[in-house]
C-alpha cells in the first residue's frame, strides 16, 4: 500500500522518482505526485489516477533539479483526489512531506494547528506532518523532523525536503517499510527495493525508529535517540521481478503468506485499550439494531463465500436470521427491503458493479447500508452509511486469498459488536472470542509451515480434470471457497457439495482416483463427516482430509490428512482455508498456468 521514493544526486530527480514509483505499482495506489527542488523552490505536481498521468505531465512540463521526493498513494484518510494526493506541504510550500501509514493522533494535532491559525486544505492525516515540521523548523531540518516525530502516534514512513536546502533530505521509518540506497555521489530512499535496483544494489535495511539524513553526498543513519547507527550494507542479488514479489514466485503465494499480518492488522486496529471491539466508521447503536428486522449479506464470488460465514456468525451471536445472496441475483429477486433492513455488502475492490447496483437499489428503498471493503474511497465505501475497511493491503493476484480471510474476520467482529450491544452473548463469551481471534495469526503461521506436505499432495491432484470438495455446516461454505480457488487458477473442473447430499445424486460422480478434499473441522459433525469420507472412498475416491490436530481418527477414512491447529469451530474455517489456497496454488503451478492472472478473469468486476 503506497510507495515512497526519494533522491539526492546529480541525475534528474523527477525521472529517477517516477521510474522508481513505476516499479512499485504492484502495491496498489490511486494517485501519484512529486516534490522537486528546482534550485529556487519546491515544485510540486500531484494527480489523482495512475502514475502515467503524473509522468505525462512531467514530460510536457519538465522540472530540473537533483533533489526530490515522490509518492503513490492508497487512500486512507480522504478520498482519492489531487488535493489529497502526496506530497503534502505547509502553507508557503517551503516544506514537503510524503508519508506511508496512519497518524493515529492526527485529529488532535489538526485541532492544535488550526487553533494556531494554520489552514489545512486536505482531508489527510499526512498534511499535519508538513505543518508540524514547519512549526519546529528554525534552520535545521533534521532538528525539526525529530521534534515532529516526537509528537506522532501511529505507523509511518516519511520523506521530508525543504526549500532552504537543495542538498538535503530526511526520511524516517516507524512500522512502515523503508530502505535507503547507496550510489556513487547519489543516495536514495524507497518503500521497497525494486524502486532502486536500476541505480544501485547496495542498500540499508532500516529498522523501526531509524532516521536517514542525506546531505550533499553523505548519508547518515540515526536511531530514535539521535545516536549514529553503524549499519551493514545489504547487497541485493535478486532481480526486479522477483523483488517486487518479495522473493516469492507469484503474488498469490506472497499474499497467502501475508494473511497472518492482514488478520492481525484488521483485528487489532479495532481493539481499544481494554481489548474491546471499536468499529471505526460504524455507528450502529443498540436502538438501531432493535429496529432492524431483516439482514441481508450481498456479495459476489469469494466475497460471497466470506458472506456465508458471516451469516453463520451473525445468526449464532446476534440471534437474528440472515439471508446471504449473490449480488447479480439479489437485484432481480424483488427482495423484501425497507427502512428496517440492514444490507451488508462485501467487496474487495469496492467497485463491483452488481454489488454497487444492489446498494443503490436498496438504499432507495430506505435500507441501511454497511459495507466491508479493502479500498478506501471506493464507490461502495463512499455510498454506504457505515464502512468497515479490511487491512489486507493491496491484493495483486486475481484469485483472492488474504482479502477473503480478512473479510471473514471483519464479519465476525461486526457480529460480536452487534451481539454484545443487544445482549445476546455474555461479556465472558465476547472476551473469549476476541482472545481466540487474536491467536489466529500464529496458528496460520503454523499451517503455512506445512507447505511442503501440501506441495506433495498437489502432485496427486494436478493431473486430474475433476475434483470435489465436501463439508458440513460451515465446512460446506468453506468447501465452496476451496473449490473456487482450484478452478479459478488451475482450470480443473471442481465442485463443492454438502456432504449430507451425497446420496441424493452427487456420489454418482465419484470414479476411481477422483480427488475429494474433505473438510472435517466441526466437532458436532465430525463423525458424520468421517462416514461420508468412507462412502466416497469405497467408490474409489482419493480422499485428502483437513481436520483439527486432535481428530486423528480421520486417518482411517482418508488417504492423506492435512492437520490444522485446534480452534473454536467457528474460527477453524480461517485456518482450514489456508491449505486449500496452497493446494490450488501448487496445482496451478504444476500445470503451468498463469497463477496471478488466470484466463478470462479480472481482479475487479466493474461491469455486469
Amino acid at each position: 500500500m503506497c510507495g515512497i521514493v526519494g533522491y539526492l544526486g546529480n541525475r534528474k530527480a523527477a525521472e529517477v522518482i517516477v521510474d522508481g514509483l513505476s516499479k512499485m505499482e504492484y502495491r496498489g495506489y490511486d494517485s501519484a505526485g512529486v516534490a522537486i527542488h528546482n534550485s529556487e523552490e519546491l515544485e510540486i505536481r500531484k494527480f489523482k489516477g495512475r502514475l502515467s498521468v503524473l509522468a505525462d505531465d512531467l514530460k510536457e512540463n519538465k522540472i530540473d533539479g537533483g533533489l526530490g521526493i515522490g509518492h503513490t498513494r492508497w487512500a486512507t484518510h480522504g478520498e482519492p483526489s489531487d488535493v489529497n494526493s502526496h506530497p503534502h506541504y505547509n502553507q508557503d510550500k517551503t516544506i514537503a512531506v510524503v508519508h506511508n501509514g496512519i497518524i493515529e493522533n492526527y485529529m488532535e494535532l489538526k485541532e492544535e494547528l488550526e487553533a494556531e491559525g494554520v489552514k489545512l486544505i486536505s482531508q489527510t492525516d499526512t498534511e499535519v506532518i508538513a505543518h508540524l515540521v514547519d512549526k519546529y523548523y528554525e534552520g535545521n531540518l533534521l532538528d525539526a523532523v525529530y521534534k515532529t516525530i516526537g509528537r506522532l502516534r501511529g505507523a509511518y514512513a516519511l520523506g521530508v525536503v525543504c526549500k532552504d536546502s537543495k542538498n538535503e533530505l530526511v526520511a524516517v521509518r516507524k512500522d512502515s517499510p523503508l530502505v535507503a540506497g547507496i550510489g556513487k555521489g547519489e543516495n536514495f530512499v524507497a518503500s521497497d527495493i525494486p524502486a532502486l535496483l536500476k541505480y544501485t544494489r547496495d542498500v540499508y535495511l532500516l529498522e523501526n525508529g531509524e532516521v536517514v539524513h542525506m546531505k550533499d553526498e553523505n548519508m547518515t543513519i540515526y536511531d530514535s535517540n539521535r545516536n549514529v547507527v553503524d549499519k551493514e550494507i545489504y547487497h541485493v542479488t535478486w532481480d526486479v521481478e522477483a523483488a517486487s514479489k518479495g522473493g516469492y514466485d507469484h503474488f498469490m503465494e506472497k499474499e497467502i503468506h501475508e494473511q497472518p499480518k492482514g488478520i492481525k492488522e484488521t483485528l487489532e486496529r479495532r481493539l481499544d485499550d481494554q481489548g474491546n471491539i471499536k468499529l471505526d466508521s460504524i455507528n450502529i447503536s443498540k436502538e438501531d439494531l432493535d429496529g432492524i428486522n431483516k439482514v441481508y449479506i450481498v456479495a459476489c464470488g469469494t466475497a460471497y463465500n466470506a458472506g456465508l460465514l458471516g451469516k453463520y456468525a451473525i445468526e449464532k451471536f446476534v440471534k437474528v436470521p440472515v439471508i446471504c445472496d449473490i449480488a447479480s441475483e439479489f437485484r432481480y429477486s424483488d427482495p423484501f427491503v425497507d427502512e428496517n433492513t440492514l444490507l451488508i455488502l462485501v467487496s474487495q475492490s469496492g467497485e463491483t458493479a452488481d454489488t454497487l447496483a444492489a446498494l443503490r437499489d436498496s438504499k432507495a428503498k430506505g435500507a441501511r447500508i454497511l459495507s466491508i471493503t479493502n479500498v478506501v474511497g471506493s464507490s461502495i465505501a463512499r455510498e454506504s452509511d457505515d464502512v468497515f475497511y479490511t487491512w489486507a493491503g493491496p491484493e495483486i493476484a486475481v484469485a483472492s486469498t488474504k482479502a477473503y480471510t480478512t473479510q471473514i474476520i471483519s464479519l465476525y467482529m461486526v457480529a460480536l459488536d452487534f451481539a454484545i450491544k443487544k445482549g445476546t452473548i455474555t461479556e465472558e463469551f465476547y472476551k473469549e472470542m476476541i482472545a481466540k481471534m487474536k491467536e489466529l495469526p500464529d496458528k496460520i503461521e503454523e499451517v503455512l509451515s506445512n507447505e511442503e506436505h501440501i506441495k506433495e499432495l498437489a502432485k496427486t491432484v494436478s493431473g486430474k480434470e475433476d475434483a470435489f470438495y465436501l463439508g458440513r455446516g460451515v465446512d460446506y461454505n468453506l468447501a465452496m471457497e476451496g473449490s473456487l480457488k482450484l478452478k479459478e487458477i488451475s482450470y480443473i473442473h471442481s465442485e463443492a457439495f454438502a456432504a449430507g447430499e451425497l446420496k441424493h445424486g452427487t456420489i454418482a460422480l465419484i470414479e476411481e482416483g477422483t480427488p475429494v478434499i474433505a473438510i472435517a473441522t466441526q466437532e458436532a459433525l465430525f463423525e458424520k463427516m468421517v462416514s461420508n469420507m468412507e462412502e466416497v472412498r469405497a467408490r474409489g475416491a482419493y480422499v485428502i482430509a483437513i481436520a483439527q490436530n486432535h481428530n486423528t481418527t480421520v486417518e482411517k477414512a482418508s488417504d492423506k490428512v492435512i492437520y490444522i491447529p485446534n480452534s473454536d469451530d467457528i474460527l477453524s474455517p480461517i485456518l482450514a482455508v489456508i491449505p486449500m489456497q496452497l493446494l490450488a496454488y501448487h496445482v496451478s503451478k504444476l500445470r503451468g498456468c498463469d497463477v496471478d492472472k488466470p484466463r478470462n478473469l479480472a481482479k475487479s468486476v466493474t461491469v455486469e
